[in-house]
């Protein structure tokens, strides 16, 4: 009997617990704490940032002539000595779009923060907010060299802008969330964690320095879109330059964009700060030479005259151990810690000289322009003059942008090759030289490269010419 009675109590109880959850099936009501559970941080972050994140599409127009000499493999520079036999029936049009994505981060003045491959070679930009509302934007500034670029729209009504965060913290494991426009799909959100900090990785011919690379998938369209926190707050800018990257992805931190941001938003490209010194890689047999063994840095190679280095003592075959908080193990190492300061800002250095440690703190500045001519002539072996009147009549010359060749050192690479005062540089990189104040900014600018490559003009030909600098 004492059996039978445990068993129909047991029963009923079965019974009334399976009643309550087919109720809370039926009525939402009893279900409504556990819904509220799928609420996660990761849905709120998205929900906050959104309307902050863009779509950026580019399209622009290549125009492509034929000509009798259409089936010639022609450097296109001489495409302008041929327009003589232009064929207009000949002329071929194709329209690029490249799709991006980028977020506001000033919503009173709608500058928009994106990837510099995302506007190359652009004609009409056009960005397109969450509402659908469309706008076309302006380049404020773009820097190739850290992949980052500033737009500007223009609105009435403030738009919405995301919360600058930092990356100086990251750890590695935390939850990120990465959001773009991937293949055209608007506002796709993918999740992810930090999977490493202070990634180099090299893509076409540069090298890019202190990356964040996360497992979150990250494919072209998600380029210039925001990494978040947990939290929502921005720690890094999205990016699709590494073409071979499967199942990673890279974004560039935020605390290293701030300063890049404030240049282009100031002055439309980044202002670099000019140090002075050249390092290389040190070994074992250089490390006991200068009883530095068991150490690990940097030899300073050469001391620029005249530069902050110089004004604050570091000397020749001094070995940098650190720049500030970061270790200089390799040239790498040091390259990217300064490329991580402004001009302006001080460099503390730790060093090793004569047995003893030390530190020295460097003052860093912009380069002087008025050092560009002495740079160029260490540099490039030459000194160049704009085309003014009295210079086109002395060598005969028919164009009017570009800088001449006023005097080459005789044993230069360019007098090697037969290269003469006369000649005019159009070009140096993807910079295009009009007059001798452009030959001067592309010396400053391109002086930390291993090579250059210019475009040299002579009579109505033009050679495109391969120059080490290192």
């Amino acid at each position: 009997m004492y059996r039978q009675t445990n068993f129909t109590i047991n029963f009923y109880l079965i019974a009334i617990v399976m009643s309550i959850c087919v109720s809370g099936l039926i009525y939402p009501g009893f279900s409504s704490a556990h819904e509220l559970n799928r609420e996660t941080a990761v849905v709120k972050a998205v929900r906050t940032v959104s309307p902050a994140v863009v779509n950026i599409s580019s399209a622009y127009e290549i125009r492509k002539r034929s000509s009798p000499f259409s089936g010639f493999s022609l450097n296109p520079f001489f495409e302008e000595f041929f327009r003589d036999f232009y064929d207009p029936r000949f002329e071929r049009r194709q329209q690029h779009t490249s799709l991006g994505s980028g977020v506001i981060i000033d919503g009173s003045k709608g500058l928009i923060l994106t990837n510099a491959h995302v506007i190359q070679k652009t004609g009409t930009i056009k960005v397109i907010l969450e509402n659908e509302l469309e706008f076309e934007a302006r380049i404020v500034g773009a820097d190739p060299d850290s992949d980052l670029a500033v737009l500007k729209i223009d609105s009435e009504n403030r738009l919405p802008a995301i919360n600058m965060g930092s990356s100086d913290d990251l750890m590695i494991g935390e939850t990120v969330i990465a959001i773009g426009n991937p293949f055209g799909f608007s506002h796709t959100v993918t999740t992810g964690v930090i999977s490493a900090i202070n990634r180099s990785i090299r893509a076409e011919d540069r090298v890019y320095h202190d990356f964040i690379q996360i497992d979150a998938s990250i494919n072209p369209g998600n380029s210039g879109g925001p990494l978040l926190n947990i939290n929502g707050d921005l720690i890094g800018i999205n990016t699709a330059i590494y073409a071979k990257a499967q199942g990673i992805g890279f974004a560039i931190p935020i605390s290293k964009a701030r300063k890049i941001i404030s240049d282009l938003i100031q002055y439309g490209e980044v202002k670099q700060a000019w140090i002075g010194i050249t390092v290389q890689d040190m070994d074992e047999k250089l490390a006991s030479y200068l009883a530095a063994s068991g150490k690990k840095g940097v030899i300073v190679k050469s001391v620029e005259s005249q530069s902050p280095a110089e004004k604050a003592g570091l000397k020749e075959s001094d070995i940098i151990f650190s720049i500030g908080n970061k270790k200089v193990n390799s040239v790498g190492d040091y390259e990217s810690a300064a490329k991580s300061l402004a001009a302006g800002d001080t460099m503390p250095a730790r060093v090793w000289r004569n047995g003893k440690e030390k530190t020295i703190a460097v003052k860093t500045k912009v380069f002087p322009l008025d050092l560009a001519e002495e740079l160029a002539f260490k540099l490039l072996g030459i000194r160049v003059d704009d085309i003014t009147k009295n210079v086109r009549r002395k060598y005969r010359l028919a164009t009017r942008e570009g800088v001449v060749i006023s005097e080459i050192k005789k044993k230069s690479y360019l007098a090697h090759i037969g290269a003469e005062p006369g000649d005019v540089i159009r070009q140096i990189d993807d910079y295009t030289i009009q007059n001798r104040e452009d030959f001067d900014k592309a010396i400053v600018k391109f002086r930390r490269k291993n090579s250059v490559v210019l475009l040299l003009q002579r009579g109505d030909q033009g050679y495109y010419i391969t120059l080490n600098l290192s």
